[in-house]
């Protein structure tokens, strides 16, 4: 069974608890797969449950990007893309002519598909929903430099803290490039400073892993969960190689990765006990 878990909380209550029926409702559809779909029982209720997941998908949906539409949120476009992925998905089971084998072995595969799918999006994107440009970025605005590690962002934690300076040293680089490349993007600098990000993320979050284990933080799975979202996102870099707008995936991947950074640093590193003297 899956588990809608604390690191998935947006801190939005309607959008929350109505990710979390979510996670119920692939949880009921996983059991009766489990039950085999031997009896007509059985199947009458397996088709319920899908109804139940299009008609619930489609509505939170719909909530979700009416309160990213009122709050300006600039998340909103890349939600609807990724909502619509996860939609046509879902409208496209099709258990017609199929034997009871078949119909499980089917949607088996699509709903863990589909749960590990949404549980990255609420972890790599749903969780950004409803972030402000709070302290740490007036902080970094009135130094001409949004992407400067402030004070708000120290954990206390020197070794951590360091790392979390050397990351947005990285990204701040890859901005700059942007910026100054004028009508056409030097992709191939973008790139290897990417790759370099890459790089040293994966050198981070293993430290970072290391003394959580070392203290026995009791958040160290979820934080192992958030750090392969932001790594897989990473890891899509290389598909700008095939996109007709280089400039628009690379300001799109950037924006996405300091933003989740951002917020990761500031709801879930922020909470790790630093050392004791």
């Amino acid at each position: 069974m899956f588990q809608f878990t604390e690191d998935c909380k947006t801190g939005i209550a309607q959008i929350d608890g109505e990710h979390e029926f979510l996670f119920s409702i692939m949880n009921r559809i996983t059991e009766t797969l489990q039950n085999g779909l031997d009896s007509e029982e059985d199947r009458c209720q397996l088709e319920m449950y899908l109804e139940e997941l299009r008609e619930y998908g489609a509505n939170h949906f719909a909530h979700e990007e009416a309160y990213m539409e009122e709050h300006a949120d600039p998340e909103l476009e890349r939600q609807k893309k990724a909502h619509a992925f996860f939609v046509k998905k879902v409208n496209h089971i099709d258990l017609q002519d199929l034997n009871s084998q078949e119909k499980r072995k089917i949607l088996e595969d699509m709903i863990l598909f589909l749960t590990k799918w949404l549980y990255n999006h609420i972890l790599g994107s749903d969780t950004l929903i409803g972030h402000e440009w709070n302290n740490a970025d007036k902080e970094a605005e009135e130094i001409n430099d949004i992407c400067a590690f402030t004070e708000v962002y120290w954990t206390h934690i020197p070794l951590v803290d360091k790392e979390h300076a050397k990351l947005f040293e990285i990204i701040g680089r890859a901005y700059r490039l942007v910026e100054c490349s004028g009508g056409e993007l030097d992709y191939d600098s973008v790139m290897r400073v990417l790759d370099e990000l890459e790089d040293y993320t994966h050198y981070h979050f293993s430290h970072e892993e290391e003394y959580m284990e070392s203290i026995a933080y009791t958040g160290l799975e979820a934080q192992r969960r958030a750090h392969a979202v932001f790594l897989a996102k990473l890891a899509d870099k290389d598909e700008a190689e095939n996109t007709e707008d280089r400039r628009a995936f690379v300001e799109d991947m950037l924006d996405f990765l300091f933003a989740w950074l951002n917020r990761h640093i500031l709801k879930m590193d922020k909470l790790i006990p630093v050392p004791k003297v």
